[in-house]
């Protein structure tokens, strides 16, 4: 089974939708992980009513430091924002670093029904971009 580690700065939605529908698109190939530089310490609760409108069930999951990863073997490790690109740490068993930019859903302002279209259309980008990844593989 390959691996894969989602990092973001804060692992509060970015990294856990990614986390959840590598899972999910993965088929049982992948054993997926994410983490984050400065971990937030929860997922985001519109993070989390984004990906139950896919029936996929993130209300488990917990943000993590990324150092807790450092030495772990990894087929490939993807950051999701410019911040962790900058401030993860280097994660020399890895045998791939890709870099995928996404906006920030939590930037996003208003009421929770003013910001979860930003929610929506980040969860979309990612789960196509990791889709073409692994059809592409």
């Amino acid at each position: 089974m390959k691996r894969v580690l989602i990092l973001c700065t804060g692992n509060s939605c970015r990294s856990q939708m990614a986390e959840a529908l590598w899972a999910t698109l993965g088929e049982g190939a992948w054993e997926a992980h994410s983490a984050g530089s400065k971990p937030s310490g929860y997922v985001h609760p519109l993070a989390i009513r984004a990906m139950q409108e896919l029936d996929v069930d993130i209300a488990d999951y917990q943000s993590k430091s990324a150092s807790e990863f450092q030495q772990q073997p990894f087929d490939l490790v993807v950051t999701v924002c410019d911040n962790a690109k900058q401030d993860c740490p280097v994660y020399p068993n890895a045998k791939q670093t890709l870099h995928w930019p996404f906006d920030d859903p939590a930037d996003a302002i208003g009421t929770d029904e003013e910001k979860l279209p930003m929610f929506r259309r980040v969860r979309d980008e990612i789960k196509t971009k990791i889709a073409d990844f692994l059809g592409a593989s």
